[in-house]
């Protein structure tokens, strides 16, 4: 089978919730994504691009179901150019990738784009639609920008637990002080700040324009343990889970391009996609979920732990992070620093359906910048899910 590769990578900075790109629709922040990564392929013809895989969690608004075909549009690209948009919930992008990279190795298509979007500044209500006409009583507006929604009754009630809630009982069961979790979410703040000041981040990110965002916004250079120390939880009164230590909403959009390595694109591959990996467990455990997933895109991989340089992990929650990273370690990972070492999502931000994307293009840019040839992306997924995948520096 023919191999895939990762080309390029392209992203938006990530705005908080409210913030810098509240006025900036989902479709059209995945227009930039799209026109940013095709600007690193300059003798890319468009026409030659066989499908656009997007990912987003919500679809519900503006992203008017259909949100990759709506970049593509967007973007000024061919009419001919087709799309589908995907949903994993956080690991959309993610999926967007797999899904590409298969076409690719199947021979199905040469040259696909793969990304993701999430405003969730901008994620509607929804009401229920009333069982019967002219309904006496009131109808709750039910937001769509996170977690569960319209629950269906047959759903045991510990599977529906907050997302918050579901840590807290990941934190109890492993044992995760607050104080720890602190510690993990200003080394995340540290590391990213760090990164964007050396330069890391400029060819990874592009503007948005008319906004005045030049990096990441919910980037806290100053955090410290003592200013996390004095946040109240957030889902129990005795919790160990806050603003600080977990992920907050955001808004962004990712944008990768897949290829065969005949593609013929005038440019050398960042990397090659070597070993996928998904795996399910319960739902409120879906903090966790990423062991297994990264297991098995090492197995298909063909190497082990020994072998990698570098990690990307979502940071949905700091607690859930170190039970990934605790358990890796234990399996074999030599150092727990190469985990995020140019900061994570709670200092970075999480719109769901970009964040997969991120990762990927941050981890291709690691092992470029370190010539190192293994590293591994992973992603936990509400409703108890995760992916993972290999790249492998082709140069290293």
């Amino acid at each position: 089978m023919p191999e895939s590769y990762l080309y390029a990578a392209a992203r938006t900075p990530f705005g908080r919730f409210g913030g810098a790109l509240a006025g900036v629709r989902p479709d059209d922040l995945a227009a930039v994504a799209l026109s940013g990564v095709l600007a690193r392929v300059p003798d890319l013809d468009p026409t030659r691009i066989d499908d656009v895989i997007w990912g987003a969690a919500n679809g519900a608004g503006e992203d008017n179901r259909n949100v990759g075909r709506m970049a593509v549009l967007l973007a000024g690209l061919p009419t001919s150019v087709p799309a589908a948009t995907v949903n994993r919930l956080c690991g959309s992008s993610l999926e967007a990738l797999n899904q590409a990279s298969r076409m690719v190795e199947t021979g199905d298509a040469t040259i696909a784009v793969a990304g993701g979007v999430e405003s969730m500044t901008r994620a509607p209500w929804v009401l229920p639609k009333p069982s019967r006409a002219y309904p006496a009583g009131n109808l709750e507006a039910v937001s769509t920008a996170l977690g569960w929604r319209l629950v269906n009754e047959r759903m045991p009630e510990e599977w529906t637990a907050s997302l918050g809630e579901c840590n807290e009982q990941i934190a109890d069961e492993l044992g995760l002080s607050r104080q720890r979790q602190d510690e993990f979410a200003v080394r995340s703040h540290t590391l990213a700040d760090e990164a964007w000041e050396a330069g890391f981040y400029d060819d990874l990110v592009v503007d948005v324009p008319e906004v005045d965002l030049v990096r990441d916004e919910g980037i806290r250079a100053g955090s410290t343990t003592e200013k996390l120390a004095a946040l109240k939880p957030s889902f129990r009164a005795d919790g160990t889970i806050t603003a600080g230590n977990a992920s907050p909403l955001s808004d962004g959009a990712a944008a990768l391009l897949v290829a065969g390595e005949d593609a013929g694109l005038g440019i050398e591959p960042l990397a090659r996609i070597a070993g996928r990996g998904v795996y399910a467990n319960a739902p409120q455990r879906f903090g966790l979920a990423p062991i297994e997933a990264a297991e098995k895109a090492l197995a298909r991989a063909g190497i082990g732990w020994s072998d990698i340089a570098a990690v990307e992990l979502n940071e949905a929650f700091a607690a859930q992070s170190l039970g990934c990273v605790d358990a890796w370690v234990e399996r074999g990972l030599t150092d727990a620093e190469m985990v995020n070492a140019k900061g994570g999502a709670i200092a970075m931000g999480h719109p769901l359906g970009a964040s997969g994307a991120r990762i990927v293009g941050t981890l291709a840019g690691r092992l470029r910048e370190s010539g190192e040839r293994w590293g591994l992306a992973a992603i936990c997924i509400g409703v108890g899910q995760a992916l993972a995948v290999v790249l492998e520096n082709p140069s290293a």
